[in-house]
Parts: C-alpha cells; structure tokens; sequence
C-alpha cells in the first residue's frame, strides 16, 4: 500500500481539494460474458484508491478501477490514477463540444462533418484550456492564453479595464460578448454563454484585422 496525490476538481457534491489516496493493486480474473459463450476468464488488474484524512463534512473519495494496463507496480497504479482523474477533464472538454459548440445541431453528411468536427474540436480545446485556467490559475497574465489582437478587441469592447489584465477578466470579458450579466457575478459562467462569446470574438477580431488592412 502507498499514498498518491490527486486534484478533485469541484462538483455539485464537494469542495475542490486536494485527497490523499491510500493506494492498492492485484490482479483478478473476470468471467467471460454469457452472451459470448466463452468459458475462458478475463485477466485483468483493479486498482483500489481509498481516501485518508478527508476533510469533515466531505464524502471520501473510493475508487476501484479496472484495467487492461498491466499493474505490477506502485508506479503503475498511480499511472492508472493518474490516467482516472483526467476523466473529469474529459467530460467537461465533450460537454463544450456538445452543449457549447453544438456539434450534434449539425445536419451534414459525414464527409462534411468531418471539417466541421475538427474546427470545432479546436474551439473546445481552447474553451476547454480557459476555463481551466479560470479556475486554477485566474490571476496569469492573458498574454500567456490570448493573441494580441484578441486583448486588443476585448479591451475595446470593456466598460472598464483592471490594473492588470488575467484570464479570469478574459474569461468575464468573453462572457460578456456571449450574453452574461454583470448583475449575476455570483452565477457560474456557462458553456453555451462562453461558445457565443467566444464565436462574436473570432468574428470581432476577422472585422478588427480587415479594418487594419484597409
């Protein structure tokens, strides 16, 4: 048994933190599917994660995880976990895709949805990396995360400017293009708000580039 750290990312049932997971592995034997009339066993590893010194008025963490990766390892078990707690990243990255990009609202052949697919997966991607970035790290500079001529739209398109532009106030500043209200702050930015945003600032900077031009 060994400790592995991991980022719980907030949710409607808990706090973000940081759980300590005390760390267990072995192999097992799965029996094959009825349906697929086979006797043969299923070698596989699980992976047990149990969560130590939870917070009070937190549920603990408990996971078991199987896999077809080969555990033999503490280092491979923590690989697994590690692999684990990328899911929730996962699920918010298709959530932008579906719900922010609308990429099911699409009527298209599949020789056409494919470009279309492909131009919106870099569009969730980056929705995907501000987002994150708004949460864990809201006060970097925006020039790590925007081009220039993006700060240059979205601080002519603002009321007010901070001291120091951050992504938090990009991220705000986006929302804003897409719809949010200033009255609302406490409400959480949502997707389909930061998609519309987003989208008006593609279409602002294409404007703001041809002015320049011309």
């Amino acid at each position: 048994m060994d400790d592995y750290e991991v980022d719980l990312i907030k949710t409607n049932k808990r706090q973000a933190r940081q759980a300590k997971l005390a760390v267990r592995f072995c192999p097992i034997q799965l029996r094959s599917p009825a349906r697929l009339g086979a006797e043969q066993e299923l070698p596989v590893y699980a992976v047990y994660a149990d969560e130590v010194d939870c917070p009070e008025g937190e549920e603990p963490v408990s996971w078991m995880l199987l896999t077809s990766e080969v555990v033999t390892t503490i280092e491979d078990a923590r690989k697994i976990l590690r692999w684990y707690s990328y899911r929730w990243r996962v699920e918010e990255y298709h959530k932008l895709l579906k719900s922010g990009c609308q990429a099911e609202s699409y009527r298209l052949a599949a020789e056409g949805m494919k470009p279309l697919l492909a131009f919106l997966c870099v569009i969730a991607v980056d929705l995907l990396r501000l987002t994150y970035l708004h949460r864990t790290q809201p006060q970097m500079p925006v020039e790590d995360v925007l081009s220039s001529v993006q700060i240059e739209v979205l601080t002519a398109k603002s009321p007010q400017l901070p001291a120091v532009l951050t992504v938090g106030w990009a991220i705000e500043a986006v929302a804003r293009l897409g719809g949010y209200l200033e009255h609302r702050r406490k409400t959480p930015i949502g997707i389909q708000v930061l998609w519309r945003g987003w989208s008006k600032l593609s279409d602002l900077v294409e404007g703001w580039q041809l002015a320049i031009q011309t």
